[in-house]
């Protein structure tokens, strides 16, 4: 085993302090869900600030991530279950223990009854709540929108949830107004916009992915630790007896313990299908403390394969370009005349949020990593949890005054400015002037 870095050092002891064992914090205890976090909006709809006088709505877009989920297979709960069954034939099963199996198997049936990697019910209320708020919102947008027959494009990856999310927010908006039914266009799919790390445009970034030695020896440095495997043991002699543990080997152990991690972070999505809706208490089976380290690893995965990654190098968000130019393409044939939509609505996946987060220097985005100080939570403010939560969302609102468009950000329907050097109209204004965003983002020719 390699010795902590200085670096990691510093992160651990900030981690470790942030979520003492026995303790439990929001944030701490939201972080350590990574990007299986469940959803919730980041602002009070009634502190948003009012659009100057004269400007009313004519269009809104959103980029959103699909809703909470049932897990994508059944791999961790069969790997896990498989162990807990040979420990229960050999009579080394803890009091704890005991219990864990009963409950994992109820959480692997009722995900299997979702359907793995569909929707949950939870996740379909986040997005259809989603939808309900942006019509309240922008109330006069909507009714405009129904009055000049104009007409709301819904996009997604083609994916199953993410066309099941476009087709629940497209039906609770049009829930708001029976007269905005009609005007909705049916699903339709652009792998290219909403899947890119997957299309054409992201076969860099996945030759990264397989073959780049940086980011391969980065991750294990930093997953290879004795602390993780002292994580490990503690979440699994929990479970089982200690000489249980023991015959397990160490790459044996932290895949276990891991997947104990993984079924605790995705019970939250899966709460309505517990019994009495009263949740699946997963925290019962592993510390605070282990799961905020877990938690820290699947960031450490994520910051370095999907977010800014090294200081440096664009790779992992550059291919994000095609939905970034998207947003400003609908804006400006708004400006201009040639669009008669009145919304663009699109859904996608993490793998499309948190490089759009990163290429637009969203809040927790905006720093890389380098060779000397690696991603910690001591001095990196990247979050899974914060940046690409399920149902997570980046939405634009676009006002008009005469020839004048400004455009709004709600990131996580939290009031958002854009990224260091574009210019709000007013200090702490939420609000740009269109042709300050095209030059701030390099689309005009005299941009800086």
């Amino acid at each position: 085993m390699r010795r902590l870095t200085p670096a990691l050092a510093l992160g651990l002891a900030a981690l470790l302090a942030a979520a003492p064992a026995g303790a439990s914090t929001n944030s701490s205890t939201r972080n350590g869900y990574g990007t299986k976090a469940t959803y919730a909006p980041g602002q009070n709809p009634r502190s948003y600030q009012r659009p100057p006088a004269g400007f009313t709505p004519v269009f809104t877009e959103n980029v959103s991530r699909h809703g909470s989920r049932a897990a994508t297979d059944s791999e961790d709960g069969d790997l896990v279950l498989a162990l807990w069954k040979k420990a229960e034939a050999a009579g080394r099963l803890t009091v704890r223990g005991r219990e864990f199996g009963p409950r994992v198997q109820a959480l692997q049936n009722a995900m299997s009854t979702v359907g793995y990697g569909d929707l949950s019910g939870r996740g379909k209320r986040e997005i259809q709540d989603t939808a309900v708020r942006m019509e309240q919102r922008l109330p006069g947008l909507f009714k405009k929108i129904a009055g000049d027959q104009e007409k709301i494009d819904v996009v997604s990856s083609g994916q199953g949830r993410a066309v099941d999310s476009a087709n629940l927010y497209a039906g609770a908006l049009a829930g708001t107004d029976a007269a905005l039914k009609p005007l909705i266009g049916p699903t339709r799919t652009d792998v290219d916009l909403l899947y890119f790390h997957k299309a054409a445009g992201g076969a860099a970034y996945r030759d990264y992915i397989a073959g780049d030695q940086r980011l391969a020896s980065t991750l294990k440095s930093i997953t290879d630790r004795p602390t993780t495997h002292r994580a490990a043991r503690d979440v699994l002699t929990k479970l089982f007896k200690g000489a249980f543990v023991d015959q397990l080997s160490d790459d044996d152990r932290v895949a276990a313990a891991t997947a104990v991690y993984n079924l605790y972070a995705i019970a939250p999505a899966m709460s309505d299908e517990s019994p009495g809706g009263r949740g699946w208490g997963m925290e019962r089976f592993i510390s605070e403390r282990n799961a905020a380290w877990f938690g820290y690893l699947s960031d450490v995965e994520d910051f370095y394969e999907k977010g800014p990654g090294f200081a440096g190098s664009d790779i992992t968000y550059e291919m994000a370009d095609v939905l970034l130019d998207d947003l400003f393409q609908q804006v400006e044939a708004k400006r201009d005349g040639t669009s008669d939509l009145g919304a663009e609505l699109r859904f996608t996946h993490a793998e499309e949020i948190i490089p759009l987060a990163a290429l637009m220097g969203l809040p927790g985005s905006t720093k890389g990593a380098t060779a000397e100080r690696p991603y910690t939570y001591a001095d990196n403010p990247w979050r899974g949890a914060s940046v690409a939560p399920l149902g997570s969302n980046i939405q634009w609102d676009v006002f008009r005054k005469g020839d004048t468009y400004l455009v709004r950000m709600l990131y996580n329907e939290k009031e958002t400015a854009f990224k260091a050097g574009c210019r709000p109209i007013a200090r702490n204004s939420s609000f740009y002037d269109l042709d300050e965003l095209e030059r701030c983002f390099g689309r005009t020719d005299g941009a800086s």
